[in-house]
């Protein structure tokens, strides 16, 4: 099974398009010098005196290890962008940054472009403490791999294979155990590149370094089902699965197959999840199902939820198993979309706007911490260009002549099935009288039909695909049906029910000869759940649809219900505002009472995910 992306993809999603502008605005505004000042004083390139104040800091000032890693990150970025849409002017920075990094090859000697001294890999050799070397210089790996791939310069090529000879050289003067040692410090994902670059060229070097990046202390465990991930760091161990996944993709060796299953076993599985359907606190993996404990201040690093969408991309398109696109839903909604590029109303003398938050805090009473665009630079800022700079991904996905729809945001994808042209457009009626136009300001007072229809917020979704084709063409379109559904979803094709169904752990599939005009509508009934930490049943969390709820609160807040049903404690609370509805809730029972929003929307505010529930006694006198 193949991805549909690139330009074949294209979204109208205005929030989607709004965070694709925000980021392409904001990889344009760093500026050349400061994204290779720390590469040019490596190499000796860097002819300024004392302090720039305009330089970024955090992770990229030059007194840090880690300094120069953002690059690699800004590198993809930029790449995903052009594969998308072909952004002539992002690809001529980046070439302009190529052309530099070139001479901070030439004038390191050669081979060595990186923007720390090879020193620090000699340190590791000998057990002096330095921070993950690396992980750093993967992620330049990672951003020449990508631009050569998806923006086509040579060079990106040419600086990669110059440098992967040093690391040849190097990771060759060592004996298995020694480099086992090394490997022990994060490498990143070093296995994953060198596999990218065996798949391109086929030069026997990198199947070498993929075979001594074979991290057997993690890997051989996993396989013998060992719990290897309880208190560990998560985003350690992440990228070196990806590359398991790189490998079987390029060799298909099962053994590589195996090891990425094995890990997904033993870090989602066999241990669960917050609501959000992240993991993690303090960048360590919780203890299996044991996460009461663990609600903090530095929950879901926002690095894991990006790599660990991406592994489970990688076993969707390897089982079709939609489960894997569920567990990406909710990631994307409570973690890209809550921790990156927030943009709410000014409160309170605080912004409209959040660019980043490392961490998504579970604590009540807690508030996501913001940084800046130029103070951080840690690796969430990475991923965060990374994640935001195409959304046109995970959508559509073809094998042979069957067609996957994972994803219902509006788009269109352009594909070709039996040597026919087909364009598949999907977008959401969302009933509401199409943005005020219920009641046209004009002196007639034109009427329309639909918001009368829904006086409230619709108890289900509803999606349009079309079919424009020339001619006819027969294929199936598989449909995935969500597992936040509340009852039976229906498909209609031309307006004839096809089938209803409650049943989230397959695809709905419509097989027919398409026509172009051809229609199929897909109702999803969506409405309030609750779910409960799995060692705490009286610890519950709202979702509505994919979406977690926060409630606004400064301290924690017990919740005392008068039933069973947790979702009767709350009622729709400002449920229709201009053209749109909209998702907010307030308490019934609760004095103060506490209201509640989707947790993506949540910009400074102190809110609270779990809530302790207590039922009420009613005492008859």
């Amino acid at each position: 099974m193949k991805e549909l992306n690139g330009k074949s993809v294209r979204i109208f999603e205005g929030e989607l398009i709004r965070r694709e502008n925000r980021n392409r605005e904001y990889l344009m505004k760093l500026q050349n010098h400061h994204l290779l000042r720390n590469y040019q004083l490596e190499a000796g390139r860097y002819t300024g005196r004392g302090s720039d104040p305009t330089a970024r800091n955090g992770w990229e000032d030059p007194s840090c290890q880690l300094r120069g890693h953002f690059l690699g990150h800004w590198l993809s970025a930029a790449a995903f962008r052009y594969e998308e849409n072909g952004d002539a002017e992002l690809k001529a920075k980046a070439e302009a940054i190529l052309d530099e990094l070139a001479l901070c090859q030439k004038d390191n000697g050669g081979e060595w472009a990186g923007p720390i001294p090879e020193k620090y890999l000699e340190w590791l050799a000998v057990g002096k403490m330095v921070w993950a070397p690396q992980y750093n210089i993967h992620k330049l790996f990672m951003g020449l791999v990508d631009v050569y791939s998806k923006m086509g310069s040579p060079k990106a090529l040419e600086i990669a294979g110059k440098m992967a000879d040093w690391f040849l050289r190097w990771s060759g003067k060592f004996s298995r155990e020694e480099f086992d040692n090394i490997l022990d410090t994060e490498t990143g994902g070093m296995l994953e590149v060198w596999t990218d670059l065996y798949q391109i060229t086929g030069e026997e070097k990198y199947r070498t370094l993929m075979d001594r990046y074979y991290r057997s202390r993690l890997f051989e465990p996993l396989l013998e089902g060992k719990d290897v991930l309880t208190n560990m760091h998560a985003n350690t161990t992440i990228p070196e699965v990806l590359g398991c996944a790189k490998a079987y993709e390029v060799t298909g060796e099962e053994k590589w197959l195996r090891i990425a299953e094995s890990y997904w076993k033993c870090a989602v599985t066999d241990r669960g999840y917050f609501a959000t359907r992240g993991q993690t606190q303090g960048e360590i993996w919780t203890p299996k199902f044991k996460l009461k404990a663990r609600l903090g201040d530095k929950n879901q690093e926002h690095c894991t939820v990006y790599n660990m969408i991406r592994l489970a991309e990688f076993l969707f398109r390897q089982t079709a198993d939609p489960k894997y696109m569920h567990y990406i839903e909710y990631n994307v909604q409570n973690g890209i979309m809550a921790q990156t590029y927030w943009q709410g109303m000014p409160e309170n003398g605080k912004p409209g706007n959040g660019l980043l938050t490392y961490f998504l805090p579970m604590k009540a009473g807690s508030r996501k911490d913001w940084a800046g665009e130029m103070d951080s630079f840690f690796c969430c800022h990475g991923t965060m260009v990374q994640a935001n700079a195409a959304w046109n991904r995970r959508m559509f996905y073809q094998d042979g002549e069957k067609v996957y729809v994972t994803m219902y945001y509006n788009s269109c994808v352009d594909m070709e099935v039996k040597g026919v042209k087909v364009n598949l457009g999907v977008r959401q009626d969302y009933m509401n009288g199409s943005l005020m136009t219920s009641s046209e300001n004009n002196a007639r007072q034109t009427l329309g039909e639909t918001a009368s229809v829904f006086a409230n917020k619709p108890d289900f979704k509803k999606y349009i695909l079309t079919m424009n084709l020339e001619g006819e063409a027969a294929f199936a379109v598989n449909l995935r049906i969500p597992d936040w559904i509340t009852g039976t979803a229906k498909v209609f094709v031309n307006g004839e029910l096809m089938t209803a169904t409650a049943d989230t752990d397959k695809f709905v599939t419509v097989e027919r000869t398409w026509k172009g005009g051809d229609q199929i509508i897909l109702t999803l009934p969506i409405g309030l759940k609750t779910v409960s930490l799995p060692d705490d049943e009286s610890m519950i969390a709202y979702l509505y649809g994919p979406d977690v709820l926060a409630g606004i609160t400064d301290r924690e807040r017990i919740l005392y219900l008068e039933s069973d049903r947790a979702e009767e404690e709350l009622s729709a609370d400002t449920e229709r505002q201009w053209g749109d509805f909209r998702t907010f809730y307030k308490t019934e029972n609760q004095d103060p009472g506490i209201s509640l929003c989707k947790l993506n929307e949540i910009g400074y505010q102190p809110y609270q995910i779990y809530f302790k529930t207590k039922h009420c006694v009613n005492v008859e006198g």
